[in-house]
């Protein structure tokens, strides 16, 4: 079933949903018309959308991989993936699943361009090992002339006053730093204040509770992480694809900045949410967490940064 909503027009762009299986629904999908794929897989981890075909990480693999072959065809010529995975555990044992998708995307030809962290503070909690607190992001483009836009995505100067040294010659006393920002790098944080000292983490809070954008769906992607990725890596009119939409993030972040967005996903409940949160943006009403909002530290005194009187030690 494919859903063509006439009235999901944002910017004079219309976005679409396809409910179906990701194999068989990207053969709608017209080869080299997307410059930007991005996409995060089930991770095979037992999710409710996930238990009734638990794997073998083999199986996983040889799953997804004829997938992503697929959705690489999908990729303009100067265009991008990038696919955004965790890591597979299985009887304790840890298997980073961006060295499997690596393999099978570069024989496809593409080139890994960063392999970007995503850090949060809340995860997956363990007793054996340390607690899961990242995920990784992949990005490849499809050749070396590929479309990037560094500008789109600039941070303030850490050290704006920093000058040449007296042996540059013309350049010696001036401003070393570019005065509209500075790269990012691989290692962002998503903090206006704080951000690129040296540290190539994006800090940005997984979809949980108190988040914003928190659906019924168990494993959801942040829009800001999307949004950076949009406004680096397409320009206003572009279409970016993505083959595991859930909830339709991918669609709307690609709808806030003026782009076309193509969503499947298997789940005909989640494309129906997808729909909705899709018509709420449309109409304003949707929230989202603002691209670059400093994450929220508890401060002293607040309840929640209390040590509860129940951990204070046992008087002797």
């Amino acid at each position: 079933m494919i859903h063509n909503n006439d009235g999901f027009v944002a910017n004079e762009v219309t976005h679409e949903f396809i409910e179906g299986d990701a194999f068989a629904k990207l053969d709608l999908i017209a080869d080299q018309s997307c410059r930007l794929v991005i996409t995060s897989p089930p991770y095979n981890i037992g999710k409710e959308y996930e238990r009734d075909r638990r794997r073998t990480l083999d199986e996983y693999i040889q799953w997804l991989t004829p997938i992503v072959e697929k959705a690489c065809d999908k990729v303009t010529d100067d265009g991008h993936l990038c696919w955004q995975v965790g890591n597979y555990v299985s009887n304790g044992e840890v298997f980073p699943l961006d060295y499997f998708f690596y393999e099978i995307i570069t024989r496809k030809g593409f080139k890994l361009r960063n392999r970007i962290i995503w850090h949060f503070n809340f995860g997956l909690h363990a007793k054996k090992r340390f607690s899961g607190r990242y995920e990784t992001l992949l990005w490849f483009s499809k050749s070396d002339s590929y479309f990037f836009q560094l500008e789109e995505v600039l941070v303030p100067q850490l050290y704006p006053g920093k000058r040449h040294a007296p042996s540059k010659g013309a350049k010696a006393g001036m401003p070393s730093g570019n005065p509209k920002g500075k790269n990012p790098t691989d290692y962002w944080t998503f903090d206006p204040d704080e951000v690129m000292k040296s540290n190539p983490i994006w800090d940005l809070p997984n979809v949980k509770a108190n988040h914003p954008e928190k659906t019924v769906h168990p494993c959801q992607f942040p829009s800001e992480l999307v949004e950076r990725c949009v406004l680096a890596l397409t320009e206003i009119g572009d279409t970016i694809l993505d083959p595991f939409v859930g909830t339709g993030t991918s669609v709307i972040a690609a709808a806030i900045h003026g782009r076309r967005g193509i969503g499947i996903d298997q789940s005909l409940p989640y494309i129906k949410l997808a729909e909705q949160r899709l018509a709420a943006f449309q109409e304003g009403r949707l929230v989202t967490r603002p691209i670059g909002k400093e994450v929220r530290r508890p401060k002293v005194g607040e309840r929640v940064a209390t040590i509860p009187d129940e951990w204070a030690p046992a008087a002797e």
